[in-house]
């Protein structure tokens, strides 16, 4: 694929399934820069994972045609969760999600309402996490129960639509002056997608893969680690150096003060991926000033984390919201 090529395919996908991207100003050491954030909470059950749901349940019948009311099973931290207990229903099956107890109650409470039932997994994986927890669950259930996975952690449906959608779209919008793309990475799929697209454009800008401290995903050592949505105990079977020009660990308490800045300069809420990426993306900032503007593909919005991300913090359940990063960054 040819993206110089494909101006008109580009232009039917955007107006097909585009969601918005909108440019806000960010000051950085009293410098202020544009900075887009393509925004996927409006797809239609409110994340990116409703794309790559989509493309791993069409890709599922493909493969193995499924008969009405067939059970379908995911392991997800809240988004593609939802996004398949809704797919699942409107096309006739059942669906079981495969969650942990980080999984916030609002994404719980959606999956539930689409018709899902619910298996919660409460033992952490070797690491720290659930992940790994979470798959030999999965496995279980394909094996005693005959259930069907989606497998967004392996499928090639899950980066192919990435490729074929969200990378046109993204870049049609930011524009020809955009020099960096910043995207979170949990499965590895929508980084790899959009790579793959982007590496084949005349003038590719420079993309960093976002991850979370205590994810293992680029060597780093596990650790229990707060957010949902990005991170893992486990390699990305999707990505490979080639993806990305470099990539940037934050702390979680720098993703949700990113949140909350937003938050309070624009009025925009997004989730604390997202929220890592806007740190990433200020520190590339910071070292990178004469940068004329960069892009950030925001995963979700802040609705599934008012009782966390936006909420005040509990001794029962604390979250760290103050930032020492934030004291020169201001959003508007």
């Amino acid at each position: 694929m040819n993206p110089a090529k494909t101006v008109d395919t580009v232009t039917q996908i955007c107006r097909r399934t585009a969601t918005p991207m909108v440019e806000v100003s960010v000051l950085v050491t009293d410098q202020r820069h544009p900075m887009r954030l393509k925004l996927e909470a409006e797809n239609p059950w409110g994340s990116i994972k409703d794309r790559t749901a989509r493309s791993l349940l069409d890709e599922l019948e493909k493969s193995a045609p499924l008969e009405p009311g067939a059970m379908i099973v995911e392991s997800s931290s809240g988004n593609a969760g939802v996004a398949l207990a809704a797919l699942s229903r409107q096309r006739g099956y059942r669906f079981t999600a495969v969650v942990d107890p980080r999984t916030s109650p609002a994404n719980i409470q959606n999956m539930k309402k689409y018709g899902a039932l619910v298996d919660i997994v409460t033992d952490p994986d070797e690491y720290g996490g659930y992940l790994l927890t979470r798959l030999k669950r999965v496995e279980e259930l394909v094996k005693e129960r005959g259930y069907h996975w989606t497998d967004q952690y392996s499928s090639p449906a899950n980066p192919e639509v990435h490729y074929r959608e969200t990378g046109p779209e993204l870049w049609s919008q930011a524009g020809d002056d955009c020099d960096a793309v910043f995207v979170a990475v949990s499965t590895g799929g929508t980084l790899a997608g959009v790579a793959r697209y982007l590496r084949e454009l005349d003038r590719p800008p420079h993309i960093e893969a976002v991850d979370v401290v205590g994810s293992v995903i680029f060597g780093g050592a596990s650790a229990p680690r707060r957010l949902v949505g990005i991170g893992s105990s486990r390699k990305s079977d999707f990505l490979t150096p080639h993806h990305y020009d470099g990539h940037t660990l934050v702390e979680d308490v720098d993703a949700v003060g990113h949140c909350r800045a937003l938050s309070a300069g624009t009025g925009i809420r997004v989730g604390g991926s997202s929220g890592a990426v806007l740190a990433a993306a200020t520190r590339f900032l910071r070292r990178h000033p004469d940068t004329r503007s960069i892009a950030c593909l925001c995963p979700d919005g802040g609705d599934r984390y008012l009782d966390s991300i936006y909420g005040p913090s509990s001794p029962d359940e604390p979250w760290p919201h103050n930032s020492t990063v934030l004291e020169d960054i201001r959003y508007g």
